[in-house]
């Protein structure tokens, strides 16, 4: 991606917080994630857990607390349950400096941090997927390991190396140490002798007797730090810096396992797994992983195309859809309802090419271009696009006033779904008007990189890629607000869609790099949502209670699984079937592949449809869905649909239809 110049007027936000408040100063100077697995740790006090895998993780009083989490699961949710297991601070804080946080953010990486409690002399490497947690003391301190649960004992080897230390809820914790120290204990309570170097604690897992062996035998080569790479399409490879000689022994979760390719030098221990929200971890024992995921074609239009005999009824629906643009100038100016609007428009000029319907094309283009351009140049009443200097991106006029405009846009909640709806307007725009693309292209450019920057070497005004996270393989959308249960995503489809955009405005440009990019984000987007959103009768991936009652997740979160939305209760089928599909688009399709879950999500759907009158946009999706595997009677229902999704049309239903 080629590194556009600044662009947008400076934001002069209310209502963003002080990245100063835990962000060492050395990294105030560059931007600065604001939808990362470590977000909490920089929010309000910045003691809300994070969940670092396979621990959550705790920040405040001085102590860093660690839980090995046991899920909660009913029929409506599930979630891991933080208890304050394992503690760990100084007997005595170093109260040298009044001014000392709880803890600062030193430095951080795509798989992980380093936070200071500077009181304690203590650096912890908070490196996600590590079985340990791993500290670094930075001066001779005396050190108190504390619990919530009664000490039933605790005994050393014999050069006080490794202390095993069993807890009175089962739980038993492996202490290692780089060189000896002296523990000793009361009821809940562990303390050293002044000590310096580095120590890690780990929790013996219960799923097999021998996995005390296998700590033990890694329990030397530590990792600080970790890259992950996007270098070649569909392949990503991550790197650990690590400490200390000997393997590096870290922790897959179930797409990783499913992902890892063959050529990459690495051995999977099986049988060495901890249980997680996300399914269960599995060891794998390498410096290096290379994850490689199936290539999924970026295509304008359908991938089957549309038979002839077809081609009329598309025609007929499309001249009526076009028409309305003309009597229909968008009145919202929320960027998100807006957007949504414009890649609705612009979905007409690719089914009109696709049913080789051309005449109707110059008038999208004159709407596109009068509906796009305000937001690029700066014109638009209202609202519009401004750039914050504090965190790095783009945020909107009334977003920078209040902190709920635009869905929280203005403190950088749901870029990827806002700025992928204009992504795709500007991409079809660029296509069939390829002078005004390149026109506008460094504004176009400024909108991609806001959320899929590959870092500073790519353009130093936007932090690296805001919001997929290269661990997880998918998308958090929650911007700079505290969760109890961390990040969080709710339209897994929405994110799929921002990606492909910009792959298609790569495409538009013929710039080879944003495909790849968008296009291998895009793929393991969608391999998350199949593995994570879509719940499936034959998984196990979820707890029976759960999986019985659910084709779909609400929300996902970091730390849960929910069956209700934001907008809407559980029991609004349709309404969960729809925000993970819409907007209704060529990608899709390898979204929505598997007919046999297809069909168990519209079945388990269908029932919600019934006596209800208000949802009739919602029904379009449902109906869409049945399309893959019962073409006819989801025309049927199609045909007498009274109304559509705001992002959604006529025509390009009856598009989907023909095109299965």
């Amino acid at each position: 991606m080629s590194s556009p110049p600044f662009l947008f007027p400076q934001a002069h936000s209310t209502v963003l917080p002080d990245p100063s408040n835990f962000f060492s100063p050395n990294l105030l100077s560059s931007p600065l994630p604001t939808n990362s697995f470590f977000e909490n740790f920089v929010l309000q006090n910045g003691d809300k857990p994070e969940y670092i895998h396979p621990y959550l993780i705790k920040s405040s009083d001085s102590s860093l607390q660690a839980s090995y989490p046991f899920l909660f699961f009913s029929a409506a949710i599930l979630y891991q349950v933080f208890v304050p297991d394992i503690t760990i601070s100084a007997t005595q804080k170093n109260h040298t400096n009044s001014l000392a946080k709880n803890h600062v953010i030193s430095s951080y990486s795509d798989l992980g941090i380093t936070l200071d409690i500077p009181s304690s002399n203590l650096r912890f490497f908070l490196v996600r997927g590590s079985p340990f947690i791993t500290a670094s003391v930075t001066k001779p301190t005396s050190l108190s390991i504390t619990t919530v649960h009664t000490i039933v004992f605790l005994s050393s080897n014999d050069d006080k190396t490794k202390y095993t230390l069993q807890l009175n809820n089962n739980q038993t914790w492996l202490i290692y140490t780089s060189s000896p120290i002296n523990l000793n204990h009361g009821v809940s309570e562990v303390k050293s002798k002044p000590f310096y170097g580095i120590i890690r604690i780990a929790v013996l897992p219960d799923s097999n007797p021998k996995c005390g062996e296998i700590l033990d035998k890694f329990s030397s080569c530590y990792p600080v730090s970790g890259d992950a790479a996007l270098k070649k399409t569909f392949r990503v490879v991550y790197k650990w810096q690590k400490k200390r000689s000997g393997d590096l022994l870290m922790l897959a979760h179930p797409l990783h396992v499913k992902l890892l390719s063959k050529d990459c030098n690495v051995t999977v221990l099986q049988d060495f797994k901890y249980r997680s929200v996300d399914g269960d971890l599995v060891g794998v024992v390498g410096d290096s992983w290379a994850l490689e995921t199936d290539p999924v074609p970026v295509t304008w239009h359908s991938n089957r195309g549309i038979k002839e005999e077809s081609y009329d009824e598309i025609v007929s629906a499309l001249s009526k859809d076009v028409k309305e643009l003309n009597s229909s100038a968008i009145s919202t100016n929320s960027s998100y309802f807006y957007g949504k609007l414009v890649g609705r428009a612009a979905r007409l000029a690719l089914i009109a090419e696709e049913v080789s319907f051309p005449k109707v094309i110059p008038t999208i283009r004159e709407f596109l271009k009068d509906t796009i351009q305000p937001w690029l140049d700066g014109t638009f009443k209202g609202n519009g696009f401004l750039y914050d200097r504090k965190w790095g991106g783009l945020v909107t006029e009334q977003g920078s006033t209040d902190s709920t405009a635009d869905f929280g846009f203005g403190i950088y909640n749901d870029h990827h779904f806002h700025l992928g709806y204009f992504l795709y307007g500007i991409a079809v725009l660029a296509k069939i008007d390829p002078a005004w693309g390149q026109k506008y292209k460094p504004q176009a450019y400024s909108l991609v990189t806001d959320f899929m920057n590959l870092g500073q070497r790519y353009n130093s005004n936007y932090p690296r890629l805001r919001c997929f996270d290269l661990y997880k393989l998918h998308s958090w959308a929650s911007g700079l607000t505290e969760f109890e249960d961390g990040r969080n995503q709710e339209s897994s489809s929405e994110a799929v869609n921002a990606y492909y955009s910009a792959a298609l405005m790569g495409l538009a440009y013929g710039d080879t790099n944003l495909v790849a990019t968008g296009s291998t984000l895009v793929a393991l987007e969608i391999r998350s949502a199949q593995t994570w959103w879509h719940v499936k009768v034959e998984d196990n991936l979820y707890k029976e209670d759960f999986a019985k009652d659910n084709r779909i997740v609400g929300i996902l979160w970091a730390n849960k699984r929910d069956s209700k939305l934001w907008w809407a209760p559980a029991e609004c089928r349709e309404c969960r079937l729809s925000i993970q599909v819409l907007p209704l688009l060529p990608i899709t399709e390898p979204l929505l592949y598997d007919a046999a879950y297809v069909k168990e999500l519209v079945e388990w759907t269908l029932p919600s449809l019934n006596n209800k009158s208000n949802v009739e946009g919602w029904k379009g999706f449902t109906y869409a869905l049945q399309g893959i595997y019962d073409k006819e009677k989801a025309l049927k229902k199609i045909r007498v649909l009274k109304g559509f999704d705001d992002g959604n049309s006529y025509s390009n239903l009856l598009w989907w239809i023909h095109s299965r």
